[in-house]
Formats: structure tokens, sequence, C-alpha cells
């Protein structure tokens, strides 16, 4: 999961072809798909006053938000939705780690 969000957040990433990128965003979305309910359940067992619980339910709401949101047709604001899903992934899956989840 992180390697793909690294594919767009690397200082060296190029745009990529249309197909590419829409397979990598594709593949973005699905991590985030995967991500949520698992943070959501680790987050779920610690208590409701904890301070991890509460930083990692906002960012399942902000990962939800991001599905939401859909690009434009330019290949730049393609490449822009792309970095905040992998911007996404990569909290969801520190949330994950801080919460006691294995690596993802």
């Amino acid at each position: 999961m992180r390697a793909a969000a690294g594919r767009v957040l690397a200082e060296n990433a190029e745009p990529a072809a249309f197909e590419e990128l829409d397979t990598l965003t594709l593949q973005l979305r699905t991590h985030i798909n995967v991500l949520v309910p698992e943070v959501e359940q680790a987050a779920g067992r610690l208590p409701y006053d904890d301070i991890p619980r509460y930083c990692a339910l906002a960012c399942v709401g902000e990962a939800r938000m991001k599905l939401d949101l859909r690009p434009g047709p330019a290949l730049s604001e393609g490449l822009a939705y792309a970095r905040r899903l992998s911007r996404v992934v990569n909290a969801l899956c520190d949330h994950y780690q801080n919460l006691g989840g294995d690596h993802a």
C-alpha cells in the first residue's frame, strides 16, 4: 500500500499516462476502502475519550471525504487527486500501525 502511495509522492515522480494514472488511482481507492474498516476496528478497541482513537477516526472521515471527490479531466488534476489519495493511504497506514495493527 505504501509502495503504491510512494509512486505518486516521490520527488521525481513524473506525470503518468492517463491509463496508468487511472489504474494507480483505482488501486489507491481500493487500498483506502480496505484500510478504513481496519482503522475503525482498531480505534474501536480504545477508550472513547482516547486521543489516538479520535485522531484515527478523524482520518477515516477525511478518507471517506476524499473518496467522494472526483478529479477533473486534465492530467494535472488527476495527478493532484492521486497525490491526495496517496497521502490518505499513508495516514491510514500510520494510524493502523499506531493502533497496534500489522504492517500495512
